[in-house]
């Protein structure tokens, strides 16, 4: 019989106990190892087994319950807990710090002083906190989470906003021929560390979204808690809903192009509203800058048009000022091929009758959504017009994404498109071994000189020692699902070794991130796996997007190869990789593995996490490594840069891997006095001194906070100052440039040159301008000099502002900056308070 409803009944506590019911909703547990030796002194079998406190509550008996609520000593501790927690939500944190640091130089007179937002908004469409709350699938869930988590130790007043999928992300197994096999458990809201946001009388409070033939679509807002960051969660699995409706938040990038966006108009418009909503109900402050991580959520702009149109009587353009002051939009995209885009009939459909966005005109929305393909609306071409400030998420990730977006800002250079990068980051307390911590201390105040060598291997060896005990767990159970009997698997028990070199390779499975790379020469790989002196054992896991036949078939290879009597005790692979599994494999391997095609890797930060817990890199220099590599904390694979065919490619960058691999990685580590390899142990002592500080999520946020959200909230300060002054202002101007633009020119451009120069010799450039009715107050005019292509291509420029001369033109002194062949121009941008950057509404003129 199956059960027409599922239900989650939680403990009751004794009065006693009551605080436990905090500690075990507030996720800071997450990363909080007394409170997790707190719940684990409940029950340490249970606790064993679910790794979570409510679950443990909910499955221990009674009278333990009973026992301890007259346990003098456990009631201590918990108390202790709970106070220590109180303290942790509302002490001041570095943000509260820095906060007030501003104030004091602002009150000093240095002119308008920045501002520190009083809360910021952070849209995701996946959010991985824990395994506790399956609501992620992947790379940008986990960071998304760890965001929160760096916040909320920071201090930041951040809220993160998403969706709650009912049947989270799916659960991996394989068959017997090694295919994958998705499954997707049903998860019950009330059995998860959420709260539903309710009215005084105790009704869920709903949002509501307009849907097209008159229907609404209405959703739940459930709160989770991590730290002391609120996260909301829109579901729309209520009354009310038609049953389409109703599966909207059914699975994380599940369905077809309809169902995506309507996930997608519930995140970003529903979000907004949700936001709205909580502020109000808890005293919150609104949220002055929103961060939308990933074009996902990107409607959340049009949501806000509408409140400022509707509500404060905002023009179309006077409300995008305004908007864009206060957005922040971060893509996580190398390629074209990754951006959410859909038909714009589809568009149309949802958007074209003005119900769901009354006053808005739908025209407009299409503008900012649209690319080169007329019939097409772009996501991220839409986030990055809604925001002023825009970022990838490595440096050469940055660098790919003003090549990719450069279109949107015609006539300027690469380097000139307004899209900067901050590094990803990963939460330190959520991904670093206690032992780790407790050994050498927190990163950037480790004391690993007092830490010998052979300490320091002994902790190396036992954090191998606990994977390879899950390793052949896992094994054996995966073979169970397989259709195996217990009987013909006494082999799994001695499965991996805990004294041999150990690589991981666990993410995802797209194409580019070539899974397979490892198998180009199996018979090379198989003489590294058996090697007789120096063997190496390969872990590997991850999950293919369910629709993606191709990656299945990537793990398909692996898991063929991996079944092979001959090997199966040196190459396994894990299915069902989450939060769960990772830890063991960035704890417990030596080398972490990363092999992708370069550059289309935004950052990947998984190898951040093993390099925390003394693992080396041997990684393609592609995302974060690319930055981060030095020479001396892993190795990097070389690329076959400029070979078209990629099977060729793939030839050669796996025959660069096992030669690092074979040459290199597995002498030093077998490489021993006394037991102990000192040169490789140099090398993990390096990684923890120099990668521990910087792979943290707490600079990332910090970046975040001095680069973006700060000065975006002094723009929003500004545009909303005096009734929207500024933002009214901006859109005038914007008005009367886009009349006189087309009629700028720069007549005449001249360098003052005698004789032949030298370096840094300034030289004075004159140029003459007109501006066609515009002021001067209205345009900078630069003169841009730089090294010359044959074709009088500039590059390698230096740009110097020019100032209105005597008899009109424009002049300016430049120091000439490098030698050999040189060329400049004079050129002409728009100025105005409210610009981050003169290229950011992406006109130019040229001198001819």
């Amino acid at each position: 019989m199956k059960a027409v409803r599922r239900f989650t009944v939680r403990a009751g506590l004794p009065e006693p106990l009551r605080e436990l019911g905090t500690l075990a909703t507030n996720l800071r547990w997450t990363w909080h190892p007394p409170t997790q030796e707190l719940f684990a002194a409940i029950d340490q079998g249970i606790w064993q087994r679910v790794g979570d406190p409510l679950r443990l509550l909910a499955e221990v008996p009674a009278n333990r319950l009973e026992q301890l609520a007259t346990d003098g000593e456990f009631l201590a501790r918990a108390d202790a807990l709970s106070r220590d927690l109180r303290d942790y939500l509302t002490g001041d944190r570095w943000y509260q710090h820095r906060r007030a640091e501003l104030a004091g130089h602002g009150a000093e007179g240095n002119g308008r002083a920045d501002r520190m937002p009083s809360s910021i908004a952070y849209f995701s469409m996946e959010f991985g906190v824990t395994e506790a709350l399956p609501n992620y699938s992947g790379g940008l869930g986990v960071l998304a989470g760890d965001h929160l988590k760096a916040a909320s130790d920071l201090g930041v007043p951040l809220i993160g906003v998403g969706l709650l999928y009912r049947s989270g992300y799916f659960r991996q197994s394989l068959s017997l021929d090694g295919w994958q096999v998705e499954h997707y458990p049903v998860i019950d809201p009330n059995g998860l560390p959420l709260e539903p946001l309710t009215e005084p009388s105790g009704a869920p409070i709903l949002v509501h979204v307009a849907m097209p033939g008159g229907r609404v679509l209405r959703a739940r807002i459930w709160q989770a808690r991590v730290g002391r960051v609120p996260l909301l969660l829109l579901d729309s699995d209520v009354d009310g809903n038609d049953d389409d409706l109703r599966g909207v938040t059914d699975r994380l990038y599940g369905g077809d192009q309809n169902h995506r966006i309507r996930q997608e108009i519930l995140a970003g418009i529903g979000g907004v509203r949700a936001v709205r909503t909580y502020c109000e109900l808890t005293g919150h402050a609104q949220p002055e800058v929103f961060h939308t991580n990933e074009g996902h959520a990107g409607f959340l702009g049009l949501e806000r048009l509408r409140e400022l149109m509707s509500g404060q009587n905002l023009s179309f353009d006077e409300a995008l000022s305004a908007v864009r002051a206060g957005t922040v939009f971060t893509t996580h995209t190398p390629v074209p091929a990754g951006i959410d885009r859909f038909p714009v009939d589809l568009v149309q459909h949802y958007f074209g009758d003005g119900a769901l966005l009354p006053d808005v005109d739908f025209r407009r929305v299409l503008g900012l959504g649209a690319e080169d393909n007329p019939g097409m609306f772009n996501m991220a071409h839409m986030g990055l017009r809604l925001a002023q400030r825009a970022n990838g998420v490595s440096k050469l990730h940055g660098e790919v994404s003003r090549d990719m977006f450069g279109a949107l800002w015609p006539g300027f250079d690469t380097a000139e498109v307004p899209i900067t990068s901050v590094t990803n980051g990963v939460h330190g307390p959520t991904w670093t071994a206690r032992e780790v911590t407790e050994s050498i201390g927190e990163p950037g105040e480790t004391h690993l000189a007092d830490v010998s060598d052979s300490a320091l291997w002994n902790l190396r060896c036992e954090l191998r020692r606990r994977l390879v005990g899950e390793v052949r767990r896992r094994v054996r159970d995966a073979w169970l699902q397989r259709g195996a009997s217990p009987l013909e698997l006494a082999w799994t028990d001695t499965v991996f070794d805990p004294d041999v070199l150990t690589v991981g390779f666990a993410r995802r499975v797209p194409t580019y991130k070539r899974l397979t790379l490892m198998l180009r020469d199996q018979e090379r790989l198989r003489h590294l796996l058996l090697h007789s002196e120096r063997p190496v054992q390969l872990v590997v896991a991850g999950k293919s997007h369910p629709a993606d036949d191709g990656g299945k078939a990537l793990i398909q290879q692996i898991v063929k190869f991996a079944d092979d009597p001959s090997v199966r005790h040196r190459i396994a692979f894990l299915p069902d990789y989450d939060m769960s599994m990772a830890r063991y494999l960035y704890w417990g391997c030596d080398v972490w593995l990363n092999n992708p095609t370069r550059p289309l890797e935004a950052c990947g930060t998984s190898g951040m996490k093993a390099a925390l817990n003394g693992g080396l890199n041997l990684s393609i220099r592609d995302g974060w490594w690319d930055e981060f590599y030095d020479g001396s904390n892993g190795w990097a694979i070389p690329t076959a840069d400029g070979v078209g065919d990629p099977l060729r490619r793939d030839d050669l960058e796996a025959a660069a891997l096992y030669e690092l691999l074979g040459s290199q990685v597995a002498p030093l580590f077998y490489d021993r006095t006394d037991g102990v390899p000192a040169q490789w142990l140099a090398m993990v002592r390096h990684t923890l001194d120099s990668l521990g500080p910087r792979v943290q999520a707490s600079r990332m946020v910090q970046e975040y906070v001095e680069s973006a959200y700060k000065p975006a909230a002094t723009a929003v300060e500004l545009a909303h100052a005096e009734d929207y002054r500024a933002a009214r202002e901006l859109a005038s101007y914007r008005d009367r440039l886009g009349g006189a633009w087309p009629h700028v020119r720069v007549t005449h451009c001249e360098l003052d040159l005698h004789g032949a120069p030298v370096l840094g010799e300034r030289v004075r450039v004159r140029a003459s301008v007109d501006l066609a009715g515009l002021s001067p107050a209205d345009v900078v005019v630069q003169v841009v000099v730089g090294r010359v292509t044959d074709n009088d291509e500039l590059y390698d420029v230096v740009t110097v502002p020019m100032s209105p001369a005597e008899d009109g033109a424009y002049a300016a002194e430049v120091p000439l900056p490098h030698t050999g062949t040189l060329g400049a121009t004079a050129r002409v941008l728009p100025r105005h308070e409210l610009l981050a950057s003169p290229a950011e509404l992406g006109r130019v003129v040229v001198a001819g």
